[in-house]
């Protein structure tokens, strides 16, 4: 597990098995408290959309505006363990 993002609105967690490889994003919105797991090639196309955000150096606002086009998708509440 690998935080890859944290504003003060959004959270984004990669992550991978033991080996390395790669498993999936966990987008967390922490208003809503409410949270997204992405897995395979939805996965996939998320990685590619963020090293293309990171390439082109957004500012926070930027990257959670981005982050917010998940926000209907998110139905898990966030809980603590």
């Amino acid at each position: 597990m690998h935080m890859i993002y944290n504003s003060p609105n959004y959270c984004v967690v990669e992550f991978k098995d033991a080996e390395g490889v790669f498993g999936g994003f966990e987008i967390m919105d922490k208003f809503s408290r409410k949270e997204l797991f992405l897995g395979g090639s939805l996965a996939s196309q998320f990685r590619d959309d963020v090293t293309d955000l990171i390439a082109r150096e957004l500012t926070v606002e930027e990257v959670d505006d981005f982050l917010s086009g998940f926000d209907g998708l998110m139905q898990h509440p966030v809980a603590l363990h």
